[in-house]
């Protein structure tokens, strides 16, 4: 069998999930279809305002590629500002708060899906993100250090499903 040349790059992933979302779906699945539904289009579109595109959204995650670190960072913020406001307007029951984990690092293109420990590594971070915050690398954090006014606090070297690397957020 012949092995295929993938394509490379260096990218920057923005993964996010839903806290909590298996309880908000065995509660009401109407509900929690119709509020993700929305909030997949105001990520969508803060996305594409920052120069992003969206990978993959399965379940309740949502993948997501930039070039700029300091473009992912502004467009988690910007998420999270947004769907905080969003989810005033709902009862504090059926409120979706979303982790978001932020990482710069080497993936493997096919067609427009990216794959590779890049793409892990921001999964994990978002695992390890506070409901409504953002985790990043320390590969990340290190394109963003002085960009920003906002303090960032150190969460040291984890392990994560297998992958070590630093934390912030």
């Amino acid at each position: 069998m012949k092995q295929r040349n993938y394509r490379r790059k260096l990218s920057v992933i923005l993964s996010a999930d839903v806290k909590g979302y298996s309880l908000l779906m065995r509660s009401n699945e109407e509900a929690t279809v119709h509020t993700l539904t929305k909030y997949r289009a105001i990520i969508a579109e803060l996305c594409t305002k920052y120069q992003g595109r969206i990978v993959d959204s399965p379940g309740d995650n949502i993948l997501a590629e930039f070039d700029s670190v300091v473009h992912a960072v502004q467009c988690g913020f910007d998420i999270q500002a947004s769907l905080k406001v969003e989810n005033t307007k709902l009862a504090e029951d059926r409120r979706m708060e979303f982790r978001i984990g932020i990482n710069l690092g080497d993936v493997i293109q096919d067609g427009e899906r990216i794959y590779g420990d890049g793409v892990n590594i921001a999964a994990r971070m978002e695992s390890l993100a506070e409901a409504g915050g953002i985790c990043v690398t320390g590969s990340a954090y290190d394109q963003i250090e002085n960009k920003f006014s906002f303090a960032c606090e150190y969460l040291g070297e984890h392990t994560v499903k297998n992958i070590s690397t630093k934390v912030l957020r």
